[in-house]
C-alpha cells in the first residue's frame, strides 16, 4: 500500500474487514441456518445496499434523505421490465410500450442499465438538489419520493399500477445479496476518504468554513447524490428479483423509514454505522413480528398487535437518538489499522520552495449597509505581500466586517475589493479563496466531527497533486503549529487555543498570497500568544505572503505589525507605522470608551519613550 495516504490505507483495512463480516456470517446461516433464517439474510442483506446507499449521501453530507426509496422503486421496475420473459410479458404487460418490450435480459446487464439511468437521473435531480440548504433539501428528496411513487403508480401500462407487478425471474439469493452488500461497504468506507469525501464532509460541518479554504459544497452534494442514486437504484433491483411482485408501495413510506431508522441506529455518520444499524435492527423487528403475530409467550398468550413491528422500531430510534446521538457506533469508522498496528505516518514535507509573486490586495471606497446602518464605509486600503498589516479598532468598529468582505463572505453595498486590479466583488467565497487570500474566523470554524490531520489535508488537497502529497504538506504545518501530537484526533476534542491554531495550519497549508487572522490569539495564555507572534513572523519572513491582522491584543499589534489601520465606527480613521498610530489623538480618542483600550495604549506609549 505504498504511495497511499494514511488514510486511504485505513479505509482499505476496514473495508476489508466489514466485506469478509458481512462474508462469514452469510456462510454460516448459509451452512447451518434454516430456510427461513436465509430468507431474514437474504433481506437484510439487499437492505444493507439501500442503507449504505442512503448513507453514501446523507452521511457525508448531513442531508437527511427520503427519496432513496423512490429511487429504489424504479430499479425495480427497470430490473423486472428488463428481465421478465416475453410469453409472461405478454400477458402482464400488454400495453407495454413496443420500445419497452422483448428484451429478457440477464440480471447482470439489466443493472448495468439500471445503473445508466441511475447516473442520468441522479445528475439532474441533484443539479436541483446541490443549490438547496440541508433543511430545504430534505424536504425536496420527500417531495421526489411522492413525485416517483405518484409516476409509478400512474405509468399504468408500464408498472400495472397499484396491482402487483409479477413474473419477475427470482434469481437473487444469499450469495448475491451478499455479494452485493459487501461491494456497497467497501465503495461507501473508501469513498469516504476520496478527496471528494473529505471535502463533502467538511461542507457539512462547517460549510463557511469549507468555504474559505476553496471547496464548492455543490460539487460534492452533487457526487454524493448521484452515487447513492445508482446504489438504491441496484438495490432495487436485487430486490425485485428476490421477491419476484411488487407493488409501487412497497418503496414508499415504510421502506424510507426502515432505512432510515436502521441508519440513524447504526450511526449516520460512517459505513460501519450503515452495517451495524442493519444487523441491530433486524433482529430487533424479526423478534417484533413474531410478538405481533400474537401466540403464548412463556406461558402467556398475546393476541395480535397490529403496528407493533412499526412501532418498536420508532422506539429503538427515538432511544438511540436520546442515549446515543452518534448512533450504535458512535459515528466512527473501525479504523483497525490505528488500533492494532502502529501505523507509521509519512514524513512532513518540506517548506515549499520559492515566493509567491508580489501582489497588492486592495480595497477601493468599500462598503457595507445593513437595514440602513453602515458597518463599514468608504475603505479604502492597500495591503500588499511582504508585509503584517494589523486592524485595530473598538468593538463595533466594523473590523470583521472588513475581512468578511475582502474574503467574499459578504457582498459590498458600494466600492470593491481587488488583486492587482482584479475585481473580487461578487465572487462567491470559495472562489475568493482560490485567488490566493485565506482566512481564519472570530468565531473559529473547524470541521469537528473529521480529525485534525483531516481538516489541515482537506485544505491541502486543492493545491497538491495527490492525497499523499496532501497529507505530508498537513504534517509539516501541524507540526509548525505544535500540533503533530494531534493528528489523530477528531478537531471538536480540542482545547480552544489549539482549535485556534489548526485553523491557522488550515489557512497556511493552502499557500496563500495573503492570510487574513481573525483575532488569532484569542483564548491563548501570555506563552501561547508569544509562540504565535515567532511562527507568524516566521512565515512571513519565509513565504512573503501578505499577512491582515484584526487582534484585540495592541502588544501584539504593535510589535509584530509592519502598519496599522483603525477603524472606528466603520470608517478608517488613521493608517500607517505603529509608533504614529500609537501617538495620534484620533485613535486615542476612539479608544476613550473602552477603558482597558485606552489603558492599553497608554501603557504602550509609556514603554516605547
Amino acid at each position: 500500500m505504498r504511495g497511499l495516504s494514511s488514510g486511504m490505507k485505513v479505509a482499505l483495512v476496514d473495508a476489508a474487514a466489514m466485506a469478509l463480516a458481512v462474508a462469514v456470517v452469510a456462510g454460516l446461516i448459509a451452512a447451518f441456518g434454516s430456510a427461513g433464517a436465509q430468507r431474514v439474510a437474504t433481506h437484510a442483506g439487499l437492505l444493507l445496499v439501500s442503507v449504505v446507499s442512503l448513507q453514501l449521501f446523507s452521511g457525508n453530507t448531513g442531508i437527511v434523505s427520503f427519496g432513496h426509496a423512490g429511487f429504489a422503486g424504479i430499479g425495480a421496475y427497470v430490473v423486472g421490465v428488463l428481465t421478465m420473459p416475453a410469453a409472461i410479458q405478454a400477458t402482464a404487460l400488454k400495453n407495454l410500450p413496443a420500445l419497452l418490450a422483448g428484451y429478457q435480459l440477464s440480471l447482470g446487464t439489466a443493472l448495468l442499465v439500471a445503473a445508466g439511468i441511475a447516473v442520468v437521473l441522479g445528475l439532474a435531480t441533484g443539479a436541483v438538489l446541490m443549490r438547496l440548504t440541508a433543511s430545504s433539501a430534505s424536504i425536496a428528496t420527500l417531495a421526489l419520493l411522492v413525485i416517483i411513487v405518484t409516476v409509478l403508480v400512474g405509468a399504468r401500462e408500464i408498472t400495472r399500477g397499484s396491482q402487483p407487478f409479477y413474473g419477475v425471474p427470482r434469481g437473487v439469493g444469499l450469495a448475491t445479496a451478499t455479494a452485493a452488500a459487501a461491494i456497497a461497504l467497501i465503495l461507501a468506507r473508501l469513498f469516504r476518504d476520496t478527496r471528494t469525501g473529505r471535502m463533502t464532509r467538511a461542507s457539512a460541518d462547517d460549510a463557511v468554513g469549507a468555504a474559505a479554504i476553496g471547496i464548492d459544497r455543490r460539487h460534492g452534494v452533487l457526487a454524493s447524490w448521484t452515487l447513492s442514486v445508482v446504489g438504491a437504484m441496484l438495490a432495487g433491483g436485487l430486490t425485485a428479483q428476490y421477491i419476484g411482485a411488487f407493488k409501487p408501495q412497497d418503496f414508499y413510506f415504510d421502506l424510507a423509514f426502515e432505512t432510515l431508522a436502521m441508519l440513524i441506529v447504526g450511526g449516520l455518520h460512517s459505513s460501519l454505522g450503515a452495517l451495524v444499524g442493519v444487523g441491530a435492527t433486524t433482529l430487533l423487528i424479526e423478534v417484533a413480528r413474531r410478538l405481533e403475530e400474537g401466540g403464548s409467550f412463556l406461558g402467556v398468550d398475546v393476541p395480535p398487535v397490529f403496528g407493533f413491528t412499526e412501532a418498536v422500531l420508532a422506539l429503538a430510534m427515538l432511544l438511540v437518538i436520546w442515549r446515543r446521538p452518534e448512533g450504535l457506533s458512535g459515528g466512527h469508522e473501525m479504523e483497525l489499522l490505528r488500533r492494532l498496528v502502529r501505523l507509521r505516518p509519512p514524513a512532513p514535507a518540506p517548506e515549499p520552495e520559492g515566493r509567491p509573486a508580489a501582489a497588492m490586495l486592495s480595497t477601493r471606497g468599500v462598503g457595507k449597509r445593513y437595514a440602513g446602518v453602515a458597518a463599514v464605509a468608504d475603505v479604502t486600503l492597500a495591503l500588499p505581500t511582504g508585509q503584517v498589516t494589523g486592524i485595530i479598532g473598538p468593538n463595533g468598529a466594523g473590523k470583521t466586517t472588513l475581512i468578511n468582505l475582502i474574503a467574499g463572505q459578504a457582498a459590498p453595498s458600494s466600492g470593491g475589493v481587488y488583486v492587482d486590479g482584479a475585481p473580487l466583488a461578487g465572487l462567491p467565497a470559495f472562489r475568493v479563496a482560490r485567488t490566493g487570500i485565506a482566512r481564519t474566523f472570530q468565531n473559529i470554524r473547524v470541521f469537528p466531527h473529521m480529525s485534525v490531520l483531516e481538516n489541515v489535508m482537506t485544505a491541502a488537497e486543492r493545491i497538491e497533486p495527490d492525497a499523499l502529497a496532501a497529507e505530508r504538506a498537513a504534517r509539516r504545518e501541524l507540526a509548525r503549529l505544535g500540533l503533530a501530537e494531534r493528528a489523530d484526533r477528531l478537531a471538536g476534542t480540542l482545547p480552544y487555543g489549539e482549535r485556534r491554531r489548526l485553523e491557522i495550519a488550515r489557512a497556511l497549508v493552502t499557500r496563500p498570497s495573503f492570510l487574513l487572522l481573525d483575532e488569532p490569539a484569542a483564548g491563548m495564555n501570555p506563552v501561547e500568544t508569544d509562540a504565535l507572534m515567532v511562527i507568524l513572523a516566521q512565515v512571513k519572513r519565509e513565504r512573503g505572503l501578505g499577512i491582515v491582522l484584526i487582534e484585540h491584543d495592541l502588544g501584539l499589534v504593535m510589535r509584530l505589525c509592519d502598519r496599522v489601520a483603525v477603524l472606528d465606527h466603520g470608517r478608517l480613521i488613521t493608517e500607517g507605522p505603529p509608533a504614529a498610530v500609537r501617538a495620534d489623538p484620533r485613535v486615542v480618542e476612539a479608544y476613550l470608551g473602552s477603558r482597558s483600550s485606552a489603558r492599553a495604549l497608554a501603557r504602550l506609549s509609556e514603554q516605547t519613550q
